[in-house]
């Protein structure tokens, strides 16, 4: 069984519960007007007809019990059908996924599936969760978010330039040189515990961003451009404005 199928077998339980919930509290106001007024009669009568419904919303907690207790979430990760409905809902919700079980990239997120402990990692932050639709919707609804948030692709250019101009000093390169984004980062980034506030993944969430964006030139006037290179583990995965995957490898700023 996967989770849809136990969603599916949920929802009438809850539907139950909840007219229960709604009826129970019908019954409470009855019973509320009853001992303002003094009406023992209909007191009596409300109050059974609420301990009936409270048998009744037990039963239905008991089933909802079986059917949970019923589910092998742990069979549910370890047989690797967690991960593949988890890759068919991405597809779904228009959710860019790369990488192999159990480490994936959902641009610019870094995803891990826990199968002993039925956990995902989104990046660092622990998730426990059993429904692969939830977690799709969870990371688009993400991604939307930092797309629509603001960002100064100027102010990060000029950033990148200070940061490339204190490359060339240190690794001996000539002024206009192409340079890793990977050695770049770096030197943006030089202290390791900032790293963890500023990872690799913002990094290139920046980048594609920068790449995205009409800005040609910086403020001292220098221009930049990116390049590719040859050796694969070198460049950084985007994803540009229309959603299909480019590699980034290096950068250079030029007069010109």
């Amino acid at each position: 069984m996967n989770y849809e199928e136990l969603y599916s077998e949920l929802q009438p339980l809850e539907k139950r519960m909840k007219d229960a919930v709604s009826a129970l509290q019908r019954f409470y106001k009855a019973i509320a007007k009853d001992t303002e007024a003094g009406d023992l009669k209909d007191l009596n009568k409300n109050l059974s007809a609420f301990s009936g419904l409270l048998e009744e919303q037990l039963g239905t907690v008991r089933e909802l019990q079986e059917v949970v207790d019923g589910f092998d979430s742990k069979e549910y990760y370890e047989s690797g059908e967690f991960a593949a409905q988890l890759l068919e809902a991405c597809r779904e919700n228009g959710v860019d996924v790369t990488g192999e079980y159990p480490i994936y990239e959902m641009f610019p997120y870094r995803v891990r599936l826990d199968a002993e402990n039925q956990d995902i990692y989104l990046d660092r932050k622990r998730y426990s969760c059993v429904r692969p639709q939830s977690f799709a919707q969870m990371v688009r609804a993400g991604q939307d978010r930092l797309m629509k948030a603001s960002f100064n692709a100027l102010a990060f250019a000029n950033e990148l330039a200070e940061a490339y101009d204190l490359a060339v000093l240190k690794l001996g390169k000539r002024p206009e040189s192409d340079i890793y984004l990977t050695s770049l980062y770096k030197f943006l980034v030089p202290m390791g515990r900032f790293r963890k506030d500023y990872d690799q993944q913002s990094y290139a969430f920046d980048l594609a961003r920068l790449y995205a964006s009409d800005v040609e030139v910086i403020r001292d006037g220098r221009r930049f451009q990116f390049g590719p290179s040859r050796k694969n583990n070198k460049a950084i995965r985007i994803l540009d404005s229309e959603g299909k995957e480019q590699y980034l490898a290096m950068i250079r700023f030029f007069v010109g």
